[in-house]
């Protein structure tokens, strides 16, 4: 018999915790706690068969939502760079390795106690459980098309296969999220992370482009914020302000001095956000504020 499979076994014995049944001379302990009413002698129970943590042969009636043949999200427990990780499939007392044979090469994109991985399950010729992450296609069927209007709005996704460039995700909604390696916010995002990022493209096969980048104005300095939102709010869309204007008109109107301003509409300036006239003051581009000017 191999773990993992659904048996029917006969009631033998029980103690305080658990019945004892048996199926084909192999007894497993099942936890009375899994049944509304006592069990009698020789009554069949039906259950998923395993090994636990304590090498003790149990079974349950309660059967986990991942199993051989069902995939689920498992989260990592522990990560062992000899090994793989260990998965909490939903065993009691019993977690599943997926080998590092199954891992990128990279151990810098490995998952993190936390991450979570879609997998399934299967007992190998030593009745050993592994893990195995389930092939595109098989998340691919998850998919749901995703609605125009998630343009330029906030949105978590979970990386469920790397590739050289970039990140194929999947949101918690469903939807089918890719991160080029350009919109990577640093390092490149683990198997199993949850990224927290933007929709920057609505494809019309219903698929994400997303990024981690921040948006302009999430990326400036608080000055430069400070005087983009100015700008923004003016009806104008002018500042009357300058690199040679007055450090005291600097200091009354934004609250900042002259090289805190000239810094700040330096960075402004190098993102394209503003234009400076010389000897009047800066306007915005078009404009425009950040987010629309991105989108």
């Amino acid at each position: 018999m191999k773990y993992g499979q659904i048996i029917t076994a006969k009631m033998i014995d029980q103690n305080e915790d658990s019945y004892f049944v048996q199926n084909q001379g192999l007894t497993f302990a099942v936890a009375k706690e899994e049944f509304d009413e006592a069990l009698a002698m020789g009554q069949e129970v039906e259950g998923m068969i395993y090994e636990n943590r304590h090498h003790e042969r149990v079974m349950t009636t309660q059967l986990p939502d991942i199993r051989p043949g069902y995939y689920g999200w498992a989260p990592v427990v522990e990560v062992r760079k000899d090994l793989g990780v260990f998965l909490d499939v939903g065993l009691k007392d019993k977690e599943v390795v997926l080998s590092l044979d199954d891992l990128p090469e990279i151990h810098a994109i490995w998952p993190k106690k936390g991450d979570q991985l879609y997998v399934t399950f299967n007992a190998d010729e030593q009745n050993r459980l592994w893990a195995s992450l389930a092939p595109i296609e098989t998340i691919q069927n998850l998919f749901v098309k995703a609605p125009k209007d998630l343009l330029n709005q906030n949105i978590q996704a979970r990386v469920y296969h790397s590739k050289k460039v970039g990140s194929l995700c999947i949101t918690s909604e469903g939807y089918s999220a890719f991160v080029h390696q350009s919109e990577y916010e640093g390092d490149e995002p683990r198997l199993g992370e949850e990224l927290q990022a933007r929709v920057i493209n609505v494809r019309e096969d219903g698929g994400l482009n997303i990024s981690e980048r921040p948006r302009a104005h999430e990326a400036l300095e608080d000055d430069a914020g400070m005087i983009l939102a100015l700008l923004t709010k003016a009806p104008s869309h002018f500042l009357g302000l300058h690199d040679k204007s007055d450090p005291n008109l600097i200091q009354v109107q934004l609250g900042i001095s002259k090289s805190q301003f000239k810094r700040a509409v330096g960075q402004l300036m190098k993102k394209k956000l503003v234009q400076q006239e010389k000897g009047v003051g800066i306007h915005l581009i078009d404009g425009q504020n950040a987010d629309e000017k991105e989108a």
